[in-house]
């Protein structure tokens, strides 16, 4: 069998790409190294990840957010995991998130500085648990048809023109395209020789749950010191930064020895431990590949760009690159991609993914154990509890600033699009389920019905008054929920054409150049 498209990887950026992907119509494996996804590592308290504004939006525009939001029983029938985790981080204000450990809380946030949100079931963040939530988007995935394969890593790959043949688990598979979701050490990037370029590591980061014989040695919180950084989570949760130029990563096994000599150093406590139960290392190495595409080789997620996990964003940013590829790539398959689309994932992807590299550098020259480091630091408690600071902050974590550079003067262009409630009580986001493009006209025109007509397998038009509506009268959004044109008053019908012939290709059999082509539509969709 040739699949469309072979995706290395079953973490959640593979899994979730399988899912748009196959809503798109097209046939999916998903090859993954692990015969089993489960890990502790996946769990409380390590497994606790942060969903942003972008994400949330894209699970709830596709029906998954009521399932990624439930709340999952406890492995020892104590409570559901969410309860836990937020028992876990308690505190008397409810924090937002933090950058390099200082922390903005909800009531310091003016959310009426962001334009063009409206009331919505996507907040602008959620806990998840690793583990059940990988379950959920696998779950998904197999429903909708894709073909999951466990303990069938990527070991290599032939390309050619028509496609590519991969050898995974002494098997051979072969598609149309190769995606490499497949991790922070891809052996697609490797093997697909993308060049891989950013900044080596400051430090070695430890996570450890442990056993300790005097724990009121230890503050609870996060505390900086001469030596480095470190978090203690009472009973037995350890976090630590040594700056060792990331030496003891991956290098060595992780002994209790080793982590007790390292925490007292950073502490600068003698506090002695008992007991591993569970460790792993990381460090702040950030580095992004040139480009995300070779010929018919692609990459998403870690395996495209890899950063330390303070603030907790790469999640958020490989789910973005999965969404923002599935509709281009399925369009490409399909054969009813305009010019130059499959292109335009690297170009909006990889400024977005460059933004967060710089972002992770920032904390860690935050967090560097020098007097001028705790001087910068102590500015910056001061700006983020101030409510412009604040909301700036909660901005860059959550992503509701994102838009990506799709040209045109309306600031609307190139945001998500905003959650119009209709006349009928209908949200924008349950109108993007199907994975279309939508022309919503609030106005009800003829000449906009008609001109959506041409487009009618890949733009569904919708024609209603909605409750707030920001003074436009009609937008075109694409399959990702990416605003692609707007206008405030009568449409200019050549405008609403281009971004159609842009965005979803030619609707039909009409010659020429694409300029010619829009009059054409133009002229075709506005005849009585």
């Amino acid at each position: 069998m040739i699949y469309d498209v072979l995706i290395a990887g079953g973490g959640p950026v593979g899994l979730f790409l399988a899912c748009e992907l196959r809503l798109a119509g097209l046939s999916v494996s998903v090859l993954e190294q692990a015969e089993d996804p489960r890990s502790p590592l996946k769990r409380l308290p390590f497994g606790m990840r942060g969903l942003s504004s972008p994400t949330i939006e894209a699970f709830y525009r596709r029906g998954l957010l009521d399932d990624v939001a439930a709340p999952k029983p406890a492995k020892d029938g104590s409570g559901d995991r969410a309860s836990l985790a937020a028992h876990w981080m308690h505190q008397s204000r409810r924090p937002g998130g933090h950058f390099a450990g200082i922390q903005f809380f909800y009531d310091n946030i003016d959310t009426s500085k962001w334009l063009y949100r409206l009331p919505s079931p996507a907040g602008t963040s959620l806990m998840v648990e690793m583990e059940s939530f990988e379950a959920v988007l696998a779950a998904r995935a197999e429903a909708m048809g894709a073909d999951i394969r466990r303990g069938f890593g990527v070991e290599s790959f032939e390309q050619s023109d028509e496609a590519v043949v991969v050898r995974a688990g002494d098997e051979t598979f072969r598609g149309r395209w190769l995606v490499g979701c497949d991790g922070g050490r891809s052996t697609v990037r490797k093997a697909g020789g993308f060049e891989f370029v950013g900044t080596d590591p400051e430090f070695t980061g430890y996570s450890a749950e442990i056993e300790m014989v005097d724990p009121d040695k230890l503050r609870p919180g996060r505390h900086y010191t001469a030596t480095g950084m470190y978090t203690y989570a009472p009973p037995g949760t350890i976090t630590m930064v040594d700056f060792d130029g990331g030496a003891f990563h991956r290098t060595q096994p992780i002994t209790l020895d080793h982590v007790q000599a390292v925490l007292r150093r950073i502490s600068v406590t003698d506090v002695t431990l008992t007991a591993l139960k569970l460790a792993t290392t990381w460090t702040d190495r950030a580095y992004q590949a040139t480009s995300y595409r070779r010929g018919r080789i692609l990459l998403a997620g870690d395996a495209a760009h890899i950063h330390s996990p303070l603030g907790g964003q790469g999640l958020n940013l490989g789910l973005g690159d999965a969404m923002n590829l599935a509709w281009k790539l399925a369009a490409t398959i399909h054969g009813d991609a305009p010019d130059g689309l499959l292109d335009t994932y690297s170009s909006e992807r990889h400024p977005i993914g460059a933004q967060v590299l710089d972002w992770s550098r920032a904390q860690v020259a935050l967090m560097r154990p020098s007097p001028s480091s705790r001087a910068l630091e102590a500015i910056i408690r001061d700006l983020i509890e101030t409510r412009d600071g604040a909301t700036y902050f909660a901005e860059r974590v959550w992503g509701v600033s994102l838009r990506y550079e799709l040209g045109g003067s309306h600031p609307l262009i190139g945001r998500s699009a905003p959650d119009f409630e209709l006349a009928d009580g209908t949200k924008l986001g349950n109108l993007l389920r199907t994975g279309k493009g939508l022309l919503l006209d609030f106005n009800a025109r003829a000449s906009l019905e008609a001109l959506a007509s041409r487009w009618s397998d890949r733009i569904a038009y919708v024609a209603s008054d909605a409750r707030d509506r920001f003074g436009l009268s009609a937008l075109l959004v694409r399959p990702d929920g990416v605003v692609a044109w707007v206008c405030e008053a009568e449409p200019d019908m050549d405008a609403a054409a281009e971004a159609a012939l842009r965005w979803f290709g030619e609707p039909g059999r009409i010659g020429g150049s694409q300029r010619n082509l829009a009059s054409a539509v133009l002229d075709s969709a506005t005849k009585p």
